[in-house]
């Protein structure tokens, strides 16, 4: 083609290149050697986005493509870039949208009309983490959070579950009977103390209680300082961009934005039978309930269930466990059942492969009376109790099941309400996030959402590619003998590598602070699982001890770091310590060796 010398030939070419750029999401003026062009070519192809490119170099007249972009963009250079219409830039300017976010943005089709530039729904742990991280980054970002009173009317503030109703009040009551053992101990001790040693709930209560509250203020402290938006009311979509925000008095009002985060967390599960909801309560009721729970029943054998059961009896409680299968589904069972002998020994009594049918009120009061009636879940064998209180802990739902999620197009999981997500916590709606308990397959920890909250804000505004590591992470379970542990169970090891491929070492230990005491003598026990075809690598770290949950801190960075049983061979242990078992235990499982420890 001749160059264009007339008007007419302008306006056909201009006519040319606007329709390429309307025709495209991604549109590149290019030259197929430009090192410049090269790099942005490659960018699109790592974000999986279709990009049309014309090389200039390759074409006719690609020099007169150049001048007339000239006079519509005010750019001569390669690379050329448009997203959607907009005329982007050339590299620097595509990798600056890139790592600030709006690249994102523009692909997703999204504009600059929206209230806000990131709403999370849900103020626990990790919609906190991700928000203020978000707004730390110069974004314009909202948090909404609403408790619904659980049908006791029980409800408290910012914070989400770890703080007001999860780990915070359970360690710190946890602690209690802890203190409770320490002064039974004492006496063998030399300690004297004549006074009759008696627990109060009210004080304790109240105790816990006043520290919630302060974390509660300082979140709300935290959030106004970082300028982020706070509304206490329930948040449902209404459409992909917008949702309708209804405060506890019933005042709606309506606000968009740009991308979503979902961190709404999960709230306990009832049992669906007669009475659970009118008589019974859930971990969401105990750490605030006002009196004693006396004579009590937990109905479950979830890691609550036992934290929460153990704590009681810690206090001094008359508590029966009731149990329908196994303990601690998903964990290590040869652990769940050694935390639940402990428990057993220590005067928690378990009914097991039994589920309540019926509860009834006997007696009312703080606390009342109530009866129980259960089955058996083999035979057709009907037994009844009586309780003061009974306490479910079953498991927890996802809550997402009324939060509009369909008005967004976000896909879930109809069984148990977990959202979908690919390994950045995008749902299947690209500018909708989601973290936390509520996502599918993942684990549901309070460390593990603040981490993901944070990562993913980095990556939405920054332009970081960091993203959460979902392996290995360590826990603990606070049952009375307290369990840690990071990486496989025994029995998902045996299922992914085979019996065969494993070597397991194990051990009993006597911590020394039990023996004046006397008490719990080759009672605590450690265990490391081992893949022989990856150079005897840890794949599973067990620990049924004092401390577990510092123990297994240090041990998930090992673990982070590929550890190999030769490592802890040769790692010198503090002494005397529990966790220095795990750079002495020589003993394998399939030796049937013995394990028991005498002295130092």
């Amino acid at each position: 083609m001749p160059p264009v010398e007339n008007d007419t030939g302008k306006k056909e070419l201009k006519s040319q290149i606007q329709e390429l750029i309307d025709a495209n999401q991604v549109m590149v003026f290019s030259k197929s050697y430009c090192p410049y062009c090269i790099k942005v070519k490659d960018l699109f192809k790592e974000l999986k986005v279709e990009c049309n490119v014309v090389e200039l170099d390759l074409i006719d007249n690609g020099t007169n493509y150049q001048e007339m972009l000239l006079e519509m963009t005010g750019q001569r250079t390669v690379p050329n870039v448009f997203i959607n219409k907009k005329h982007i830039g050339g590299l620097d300017k595509t990798m600056q949208a890139h790592n600030d976010g709006s690249l994102q943005q523009l692909l997703n089709g999204e504009n600059e009309n929206y209230d806000y530039d990131l709403i999370v729904i849900g103020g626990g742990s990790g919609g906190l983490a991700c928000s203020k991280e978000a707004a730390t980054l110069g974004k314009k970002v909202m948090v909404l959070d609403y408790v619904v009173p659980t049908p006791k009317g029980t409800t408290w503030g910012l914070g989400g579950t770890c703080v007001n109703v999860g780990c915070i009040p359970k360690k710190l009551m946890h602690q209690t009977a802890l203190l409770g053992t320490a002064m039974q101990d004492a006496r063998k001790f030399g300690w004297e103390f004549d006074e009759t040693v008696k627990h109060n709930w009210e004080t304790m209560k109240t105790a816990v209680n006043n520290y919630i509250g302060s974390l509660n203020w300082g979140y709300r402290v935290a959030l106004r300082d970082k300028n982020v938006n706070y509304v206490n009311a329930y948040a449902e979509f209404v459409e992909p961009h917008k949702i309708k925000a209804t405060n506890k008095r019933g005042k709606e009002t309506f606000y968009t934005a740009a991308k979503f985060v979902l961190a709404t967390g999960e709230r306990p599960r009832y049992l669906g039978i007669p009475g659970d909801k009118e008589h019974c309560i859930t971990s969401d009721d105990l750490f605030s309930l006002p009196y004693c729970p006396g004579k009590t029943l937990v109905v479950g054998a979830s890691y609550v269930a036992l934290e929460c059961g153990g704590f009681l009896a810690g206090l001094g409680l008359d508590v029966t466990v009731m149990v329908r299968s196994i303990l601690l589904r998903g964990f290590d069972q040869d652990m769940a059942n050694r935390a639940g002998e402990h428990m057993g020994e220590h005067g928690v009594k378990f009914i097991r492969k039994y589920v309540p049918t019926k509860i009834e009120q006997l007696e009312a009061g703080t606390p009342g009376r109530l009866r129980v009636t259960a089955k058996s879940t083999e035979t057709d064998e009907i037994i009844e109790g009586e309780y003061n209180t009974v306490l479910i802990a079953v498991g927890r739902d996802a809550c997402t099941d009324k939060i509009g999620l369909d008005k967004a197009g976000v896909k879930v999981n109809p069984k148990n309400g977990k959202i979908p997500v690919n390994d950045e916590e995008q749902t299947n709606v690209p500018h909708v996030y989601a973290i936390g308990d509520i996502l599918e397959g993942k684990w549901e920890l309070t460390p593990v959402a603040i981490q993901a909250g944070k990562l993913l804000a980095r990556r939405l505004y920054k332009g970081s590619t960091i993203k959460c590591d979902y392996i290995n992470v360590p826990t603990t379970v606070f049952t009375p003998q307290e369990y840690g542990s990071c990486g496989l169970s025994e029995e998902k090891a045996i299922e992914l590598y085979g019996q065969e491929n494993l070597e397991v070492y194990h051990s009993l230990f006597w911590p020394l602070e039990f023996t004046v005491p006397g008490r719990d003598n080759n009672k605590c026990y450690a265990k490391i699982i081992c893949n022989k075809l990856d150079n005897d690598r840890v794949i599973g770290f067990h620990y049924l001890g004092p401390n577990a949950g510092e123990v297994t801190q240090g041990f998930g960075v090992a673990m982070k770091c590929g550890a190999t049983k030769e490592q802890l061979d040769i790692t010198i242990g503090i002494h005397p310590t529990c966790a220095e078992i795990f750079t002495t235990m020589d003993v394998t499982k399939s030796s049937g060796g013995d394990i028991t420890q005498a002295g130092c």
